[in-house]
């Protein structure tokens, strides 16, 4: 069964907690995954950013929600609680609860106006409509359209490069990754004619205990077997035990299978990882704006009662 969203979720954590018990948020995921039949890969089901399970970044948002309606309530933390209306709310044998419903609440409602009010983009929900994704979900798909969108930017700009621009690019990647120490020290291009199918070369670590050699191919069309054949045989006259295929395109599954399964160690990197990789290692593209997403302390509050 796939994960429910958030507002799926409301009735169900709200009839959890009809029996005017103190239940922890960690109770509410467990019984509730039971409730829903998810797998252990659903209950483990991270989101984008792999810093919380989705079930649970659901089940927090519906919690929340509940209790901006006066539904719910949090005595302590990580505790939720039924309040008196969301007794009410359960006599009325309501068959959903979702945002729509809640509006019927003036709390919510002031609380859903100020959300407006400071929202200073509605690109999340353009891409998420609310009804499917948590606020997280929503920002994390945003990002993903942006970046799917500028690797599809890198991707045509490199192809508009000279050939020893990409070859510069692809070892100035890899030492960004980690390898070696600065570019002048770790990877250097050495693409000329006569060099025997070899690209570049660059060291594996800082002490330079192993040499990756390096093929870099600014191409549009599949890259084959024949080619990757052509690469490991440069590295075999090199003496080389690695190596790194690089294009702007892909590879037929013919390529793939052979790189796999021979004994040279051959790693193959398509467009889309190229792209990925210099999102990700800031090779090519800069910084425009950073969001951060922050929660409250509940730690710093704890002791409030006493001051």
């Amino acid at each position: 069964m796939p994960i429910p969203d958030y507002q799926t979720l409301m009735l169900p954590l709200l009839r959890l907690a009809s029996d005017g018990a103190d239940h922890t948020t960690r109770e509410a995921v467990e019984k509730l995954s039971v409730e829903f039949q998810l797998t252990q890969d659903e209950r483990g089901h991270l989101l984008a950013s792999g810093q919380q399970a989705v079930i649970n970044n659901r089940i927090g948002w519906a919690n929340s929600y509940l209790k901006k309606a006066g539904l719910l309530e949090s005595p302590r933390r990580g505790v939720l609680k039924i309040t008196k209306r969301g007794r009410q709310i359960l006599e009325e044998n309501p068959q959903k609860i979702d945002v729509k419903f809640l509006d019927r609440f003036p709390e919510f409602v002031e609380f859903r106006d100020a959300a407006k009010l400071n929202k200073e983009s509605t690109v999340a929900e353009s891409i998420a409509p609310p009804s499917q994704q948590t606020p997280e979900e929503a920002l994390e798909l945003a990002n993903q359209s942006i970046r799917a969108s500028l690797a599809q930017d890198i991707l045509s700009r490199v192809l508009l490069c000279s050939p020893a621009f990409f070859e510069h690019l692809v070892v100035e990647l890899l030492v960004k990754m980690g390898y070696g120490g600065s570019r002048k020290d770790a990877g250097e291009r050495i693409g000329k004619s006569g060099d025997g199918g070899i690209d570049g070369i660059i060291k594996e670590d800082l002490l330079g205990l192993d040499t990756i050699y390096l093929q870099a191919k600014r191409w549009q069309g599949t890259v084959g077997r024949p080619e990757i054949q052509k690469f490991v045989g440069a590295l075999q006259g090199q003496r080389a035990r690695k190596g790194v295929f690089i294009t702007t395109s892909s590879y037929t599954s013919e390529a793939t299978e052979y790189a796999s399964r021979i004994d040279t160690k051959v790693v193959l990197i398509d467009g889309q990882q190229l792209a990925s990789l210099m999102i990700d290692f800031d090779v090519g593209v800069s910084v425009v704006t950073t969001y951060l997403v922050k929660r409250i302390d509940s730690d710093y509050f704890e002791d409030s009662d006493g001051l």
